[in-house]
């Protein structure tokens, strides 16, 4: 790696590091539903907390005037809403952390000569991606804010995988700059097998947003079975069908376990396929990602079957950022070689 690099790589790696601590706080204050105890969206002005006792009641005051508190928790008092007001506070203010951890490096290192032409506006990419998380976070809070105390799954899911591709796209800037070496694995049909398993699991961190946002884990907690059927009556019972998959608690359940089960078998088979004749590069690469789909299948199998503790249904969401690292990791090092020397010398 180039030393003119070594500055940039540390520091998308700090990035990095803080979007992943945010994903992870995100699915805690999705967990103890913390996420709708912030009812305005305030960027420069919510930087800090309530202060006093007069800013705390306001702040509730103004919690109680929405469909969470009056549909769920009128129970509650001013000593329960802090813990939840914190979550979300906290989630916020990492969202924030990371803007200006993202922002001021790069126009100090852009200023000073620092950042190699080609890269700026892949970088610049990061930050505009970086400002449209912000605003898709507020967009999914809105949702919930109206009749139904529930942010909708389709905005939930989109802001998690807009925030994993952010993680994913940077640690593919990461990778170029430290120039990590290209393999070679020929024209034997594993190339197209890789681009499946890939696509499969798009499709799959997909549904697990889905399923995460409607709650449709907390149904059918047995596994393989769903309640002594391999296929629940209820997974079918929208029409049209198809709707199911979108809407369905159970649908989506049942779409997310086989398509857990699907992602394991294609990993399976790729790694298998990697020991015929392939380099040890290739091989660890495949062996990294198989062992990291083994561990986030096992965690979703005993998230379900314990009905979603927190603890453990928070490392699911953490184990899956580092399944998707370890997927980028595999897919870049088997691009052709053509396609990655041109690459590199541009960004370096």
């Amino acid at each position: 790696m180039p030393d003119s690099n070594k500055i940039i790589v540390s520091w998308l790696a700090v990035v990095c590091i803080t979007i992943f601590s945010m994903i992870v706080v995100g699915g805690m204050t999705r967990l103890t539903d913390s996420g709708l105890s912030m009812v305005e969206w305030r960027p420069i002005m919510g930087i800090l907390p309530p202060l006093n006792a007069e800013e705390w009641q306001t702040a509730f005051e103004a919690y109680q005037q929405y469909p969470e508190y009056q549909q769920k928790n009128q129970h509650m008092d001013l000593a329960g809403f802090k813990p939840i007001f914190y979550w979300e506070y906290g989630h916020r203010l990492l969202g924030r952390l990371i803007g200006v951890i993202y922002f001021v490096p790069f126009v100090l290192l852009w200023i000073a000569g620092r950042i190699k032409k080609p890269l700026v506006p892949k970088l610049l990419l990061g930050l505009t991606l970086g400002g449209l998380q912000g605003l898709m976070g507020w967009y999914m809070v809105k949702s919930g804010l109206v009749d139904i105390p529930r942010v909708s799954h389709f905005r939930l899911a989109a802001h998690l995988l807009l925030a994993m591709s952010i993680l994913a796209y940077l640690f593919w800037l990461i990778l170029h700059l430290i120039e990590v070496k290209r393999v070679s694995i020929g024209t034997n049909g594993i190339k197209p097998l890789i681009y499946g398993f890939v696509v499969c699991l798009g499709l799959q961190l997909t549904w697990g947003a889905f399923t995460a946002g409607s709650h449709a884990g907390l149904g059918y907690n047995t596994f393989p079975l769903m309640n002594d059927q391999w296929v629940a009556e209820a997974v079918f019972s929208m029409q049209p069908w198809w709707l199911s998959a979108f809407e369905n608690t159970a649908t989506i359940q049942f779409v997310h376990r086989w398509l857990g089960a699907l992602v394991l078998i294609l990993v399976a088979i790729i790694w298998i396929r990697s020991l015929m004749g392939h380099s040890r590069q290739f091989r660890w690469a495949v062996s990294l990602v198989l062992f990291a789909t083994l561990v986030q299948f096992g965690l979703g199998v005993f998230t379900l079957v314990y009905v979603i503790p927190i603890g453990l249904a928070s490392l699911h969401q953490a184990w899956a950022c580092v399944l998707l690292l370890s997927v980028v990791y595999l897919v870049y090092i088997v691009r052709e070689p053509s396609e990655s020397m041109d690459l590199v010398r541009a960004t370096s």
